[in-house]
């Protein structure tokens, strides 16, 4: 059985009186790539947030790495890569000495650096400053440097924002490769139901704050051949009123 690498026990969090996340439950396994889903406006940010302890939940608990997300936020840093909203640069300086920095800030030496952005597309860039970087680009030194400093977990809201198709298959290469051959347990989250659905192990869909739906991703396929995106569109839309199962998703009748 897979040791579980993230997981969350009835996690509540209120902004101003107003639940985000209701009871959210939660279960990724060491190794394996998790996909998100959710409507704008789900949560998902904020429950990564919760769970690299940059947000302090309201009640209930998250764990990552068998770390407590508030008592042990400093270790679980050390041991994530993340990517959650707008990257910021220094944006005078190259990919590479970007990197190299965050290396030093970790207290890590810089032989990293150069490996980290071949493997994102970026090893010509050379002293290039960022501040000419396309989106495309920023968006490649970020997962770069999510990545450099060879973390256990990953953990990247919406990480093929501004990327081409092109750019979308080479990250969902790298992202099976580094959870086939490193070990690396991923969760992300998309907008592109196609992406979860091609390069996941494992799905969560995340409705009215509180998890509707997580189940392997081929379990998903097989039972709905036909309908699998509008079966998902559904559990995304779900109505406050709602029963979350492991293996599936069943609406209430309202009376």
């Amino acid at each position: 059985m897979q040791e579980t690498a993230i997981s969350t026990n009835h996690l509540t969090k209120t902004f101003s009186g107003k639940e985000i996340l209701k009871n959210c439950n939660i279960s990724v396994k060491k190794g394996t790539i998790y996909g998100l889903l959710g409507k704008n406006g789900a949560g998902k940010t904020t429950l990564f947030k919760l769970l690299l302890g940059l947000l302090k939940p309201t009640a209930g608990t998250a764990s990552v790495l068998g770390r407590d997300s508030v008592k042990n936020r400093i270790q679980i840093l050390r041991h994530t890569g993340s990517l959650i909203g707008t990257p910021v640069f220094y944006e005078h300086l190259s990919a590479a000495d970007n990197l190299r920095l965050h290396l030093a800030y970790m207290g890590l030496d810089d032989t990293e650096a150069e490996p980290a952005l071949d493997r994102v597309g970026l090893s010509g860039t050379g002293p290039q400053p960022v501040r000419e970087f396309s989106l495309g680009m920023r968006e490649r030194l970020a997962i770069a440097r999510s990545i450099v400093h060879r973390p256990e977990i990953l953990i990247l809201d919406e990480p093929t924002n501004g990327l081409d198709p092109a750019g979308i298959r080479e990250i969902r290469f790298l992202f099976r490769q580094l959870a086939e051959e490193s070990g690396m347990t991923i969760l992300l989250s998309s907008h592109f139901l196609s992406e979860i659905l091609q390069n996941t192990d494992r799905i969560g869909v995340l409705a009215e704050g509180r998890i509707a739906l997580e189940e392997d991703t081929a379990r998903i396929r097989a039972r709905h051949p036909n309908d699998l995106e509008d079966y998902l569109i559904t559990v995304m839309e779900a109505a406050t009123s709602y029963e979350p199962q492991n293996d599936h998703y069943k609406r209430r009748n309202s009376q």
